[in-house]
């Protein structure tokens, strides 16, 4: 199973040419404002990551998602590796992925023997599935599902021994959506991004929420030091710098606003998204997408929705301005 993700600005320049410092890559879900980085001491790079250093980590993380306290919270170096991992947790049986969304998901249960099925809505999932998936806010078009339906499957799927895994990576920006200070059972696995929202997706870094038993399993899959103390010690910066926070939040949210008013002023219809980016419909989306690439302009397209184009955010009013350029001589 092949599949594209955003940010292939290698393969963009490969095909469309210019140099890196010519393109403006608005094909990712990432923050591009990054987060600023604390002091970190030498000591941190030169030894291995040490248990006061991840506590610290893991403290810190609790507290900024709202953890409850029965709830265990483990690091992992980026949530894609607890994606691989989870599938292996129990036997394989019938997964429904509410569809469509990130495609790894589907990618990683196939792998470990599971039956994949792809389920529009909450109400469509068979009662012969053992697990499902629900990335929320959704990847690519933003649905969102209440956090009490997503309480009742969890309940439902562990009446027949299984497991719900609800993918939180978009929701830091509206942090009313997550479910985490209601997790700590083994009926529900809870995977975060930190690179996401906070501008560093290089890091390699995400948690995931659930009980002490299937804690201890993810752990034990990821072996000792699964992430390096560098990260470790950003992370626990990050998540206590509450006021600096809010303006960071606020700014993504003029950033999301902006982008939302190039697609009016432009006449595209925009039909979804997260605060991190937008999905437009347009009925030669591929042709629009190969016009942005050829004013270096990188957004993302999709195999199977040939009429939809995800775009994110620029850092500055200079890129807003390039791409509502582009989008408007498309247009004409």
């Amino acid at each position: 199973m092949t599949i594209e993700h955003g940010g292939a600005l290698d393969r963009a320049m490969a095909r469309f040419g210019g140099a890196r410092a010519d393109w403006l890559d608005l094909s990712t879900g990432i923050n591009p404002e990054a987060f600023s980085l604390p002091a970190i001491a030498p000591e941190v790079w030169n030894r291995l990551p040490d248990e006061a250093l991840l506590s610290r980590a893991l403290a810190a993380a609790r507290g900024y998602y709202g953890v409850a306290d029965e709830a265990a919270v483990i690091a992992a170096p980026g949530t894609q590796a607890l994606i691989q991992i989870v599938p292996e947790l129990g036997s394989p049986g019938e997964v429904a992925i509410l569809s469509p969304t990130y495609q790894e998901h589907h990618a990683a249960f196939a792998r470990a023997g599971w039956r994949v099925l792809p389920c529009s809505d909450i109400g469509s999932i068979p009662e012969t599935a053992k697990a499902a998936v629900v990335v929320n806010p959704n990847n690519p078009d933003g649905r969102v599902v209440p956090g009490d339906e997503i309480l009742a499957l969890a309940q439902r799927l562990e009446a027949r021994g299984g497991f719900l895994v609800v993918d939180e990576a978009f929701a830091d920006a509206s942090p009313e959506i997550s479910v985490a200070a209601r997790a700590g059972g083994d009926n529900l696995i809870l995977l975060k991004s930190f690179g996401k929202f906070f501008g560093l997706a290089g890091l390699r870094l995400g948690f995931a929420i659930s009980s002490a038993a299937i804690a201890q399993k993810l752990a034990e899959r990821l072996g000792p030091w699964a992430v390096s103390g560098p990260a470790l010690a950003i992370a626990a910066h990050a998540f206590q710098r509450g006021p600096v926070l809010d303006g960071f939040r606020a700014r993504l949210a003029v950033r999301r606003a902006r982008l939302s008013t190039i697609f009016e002023r432009t006449g595209i219809e925009e039909i979804g998204g997260t605060a991190l980016f937008a999905l437009i419909r347009h009925p030669d989306a591929h042709v629009l997408h190969d016009h942005m690439g050829r004013q270096h302009i990188l957004v993302r397209k999709f195999d199977y929705a040939p009429d939809w184009l995800r775009i994110g955010l620029a850092v500055d009013e200079a890129g807003f301005e390039r791409l509502e350029q582009a989008l408007t001589d498309a247009c004409r």
